[in-house]
């Protein structure tokens, strides 16, 4: 039996108006919940006064880049780094060297992901090796624990293979098919956007509307099959506004967005150089203010980072070799906290709703999100709202430096974190 952890003189999510309070946490769940002061003689003390005790965060688009891409990423660099950002759970993307579209392969990243300080999940592959010819074998990924499924890096263009998918997605309960939307062809060769900035540039641009055809087809598809589907990191107006159509007549429909996309547009790639380059790419501003809306009215669901690692050699060329993907899983929280709540357009509610409560819901991970009350896994974000420190070349834990947000001022950073009842961060370093 492990010794006890006392969260104390922290204010609770869901109980914010009950004061500060002690959370004891024992045999991995939330054991009791206390006045301040009321557990301190009943295991090991964190000191949470002045900050906030949250559900831990869910990011369900990683890309930790085991197997093949380990001099980028693997999953214990990773994993340290989302545990830092209070994250204890992470769905890793299977468009690695193999891909990850059999059960040998899920199997062997599971294994790995039980021993970091962060839960590891994996989604796999709609179509074998993501060359969209031939569908994987949903039933056997399902049976060694897999509940999403995307080609995610292409789309599944084969509308065919996108039905078939969502059938088998109707039939497996708490699966998802997830769908990078960018029509193949209409992409193809394309580096950044679609506009301003790709013709200053002289490159070749990724439309909007590459994006919202295929939400298009998607959704009558999902509508017909009566199958789960989940737009990743949208991008744009138009997508955003097919989505909330969908979501109102009743189609089984989820999105996500990335922080970048709420943040960053096209303008900012001349200032990032190739660590501002991602696939979609970083959009307009009609753009960025139109998925806020969707953040804020439900039609976007959750938050994720589409944390996306590349070596700085691999970076360290022209715009149009470099790779596309940034990172983002040790900053999402601090990032969306300084942008949206610390200046009064986000409450703790939705925070809390974004990073943690549905993304795990959309995943199927029934331990993660879950409200801070006793008998709950504990996982568990410590933060504290008004530490101000800044992410700098280096100072992260992934292998790789394609940071957006570097020298970003940002306010608010996790203290502790604690996945499945043990303690994995404490002030804000590794245990």
């Amino acid at each position: 039996m492990s010794e006890s952890l006392v969260v104390s003189g922290g204010l609770l999510a869901g109980q914010i108006d009950s004061g500060p309070l002690d959370l004891r946490v024992a045999d991995g769940v939330v054991a009791e919940i206390g006045p301040m002061g009321s557990l301190v003689d009943k295991g090991q003390v964190l000191e949470a006064t002045d900050a906030l005790v949250l559900p831990g965060f869910v990011d369900i688009q990683v890309h930790f880049r085991t197997p093949g891409g380990e001099e980028s990423e693997d999953i214990s660099s990773g994993a340290a780094g989302a545990a830092l950002g209070g994250v204890t759970a992470c769905v890793m993307m299977p468009n690695t060297v193999p891909t990850i579209d059999n059960p040998d392969l899920v199997n062997e990243v599971l294994a790995i992901g039980r021993t970091t300080p962060c839960d590891v999940y994996t989604s796999a592959a709609i179509t074998q090796a993501r060359e969209g010819q031939q569908l994987v074998d949903f039933d056997a990924l399902y049976e060694a624990g897999v509940r999403v499924f995307t080609d995610d890096g292409t789309v599944v263009d084969d509308a065919n293979l996108m039905e078939q998918a969502l059938i088998a997605s109707s039939r497996l309960p708490g699966s998802v098919i997830s769908q990078h939307a960018e029509h193949s062809e209409m992409v193809d060769g394309g580096i950044i956007n679609e506009g301003a900035v790709s013709a200053r540039l002289g490159l070749k641009g990724r439309p909007r509307e590459a994006e919202a055809v295929i939400v298009e087809r998607d959704l009558r598809l999902a509508a017909a099959t009566n199958g789960r589907y989940h737009v990743l990191h949208m991008s744009t107006s138009l997508a955003t506004e097919l989505v909330r159509l969908a979501k109102s007549s009743g189609v089984k429909v989820t999105s996500e967005v990335t922080p970048q996309h709420l943040i960053l547009t096209e303008e900012d790639v001349e200032r990032l150089g190739t660590s501002g380059k991602m696939n979609p790419p970083l959009r307009t501003t009609p753009d960025v203010e139109a998925l806020r809306v969707g953040l804020f009215d439900g039609t976007i669901d959750a938050i994720a980072t589409d944390h996306a690692p590349h070596s700085p050699e691999s970076k360290d060329v022209s715009l149009s070799a470099a790779p596309p993907g940034m990172l983002g899983v040790e900053t999402v929280a601090s990032v969306i906290w300084t942008e949206f709540v610390e200046t009064g357009l986000m409450t703790l509610d939705r925070f809390v709703a974004l990073l943690s409560t549905e993304p795990a819901r959309i995943a199927g991970l029934t331990s993660q999100g879950q409200h801070l009350k006793t008998g709950a896994v504990a996982n568990i974000a410590i933060f504290d709202p008004q530490e101000r420190w800044v992410p700098e070349r280096g100072s992260l834990q992934s292998k790789s430096a394609n940071n957006p947000w570097q020298g970003k001022d940002l306010i608010g950073r996790v203290r502790h974190t604690i996945c499945r009842g043990k303690l994995v961060v404490a002030d804000s370093v590794l245990v």
